[in-house]
């Protein structure tokens, strides 16, 4: 594992707690739209992460709009669960996270019938991470690409 990565990221456990705080988000969904705003995980207890996004939306017709999203982040024993925002809580996926080259990787399916999500996750050495969702199925046929990065400092 490149020493950058364990440096930047630690392990599994301590990436968990490197994600509190502020993040920008750069989104592309092919062919569709690109969004941009802020990602903030804030502590709920020791071993859970409240996720919320704010953003502005460009559709490739060039209509703007806001949004938001939100979910829950637990911590798993090398990884992390990922639950949709609603109560009760219910799971989108679970990711275990192993060194892959140069980054930390994991990945997860979710079956939201009749459609299926594959995500990927991958936190690189320079701080930064990428979540990727290839949504196919009948109703959806997309991929999302998100680009996290900490806020420059002035």
């Amino acid at each position: 594992m490149p020493a950058d990565l364990l440096a930047r990221w630690g392990d599994a456990h301590a990436l968990f707690d490197r994600l509190e705080g502020a993040w920008c988000l750069d989104r592309t969904i092919e062919n569709q739209a690109t969004m941009t705003g802020v990602a903030t995980f804030r502590r709920h207890d020791p071993d859970a992460l409240e996720y919320r996004e704010e953003g502005r939306v460009r559709l490739a017709d060039g209509k703007t709009f806001d949004a938001h999203r939100k979910y829950r982040f637990e911590r798993a024993p090398q990884g992390f669960l990922v639950f949709f925002a609603e109560e009760p809580p219910r799971l989108f996926h679970q990711i275990e996270l192993r060194p892959d080259g140069d980054a930390f990787a994991g990945s997860a399916t979710h079956a939201c019938s009749p459609d299926v999500y594959r995500s990927d996750y991958r936190f690189l050495a320079d701080g930064t991470f990428l979540i990727r969702h290839a949504v196919r199925g009948p109703r959806k046929d997309y991929v999302s690409t998100t680009v996290f990065r900490r806020p420059e400092t002035r």
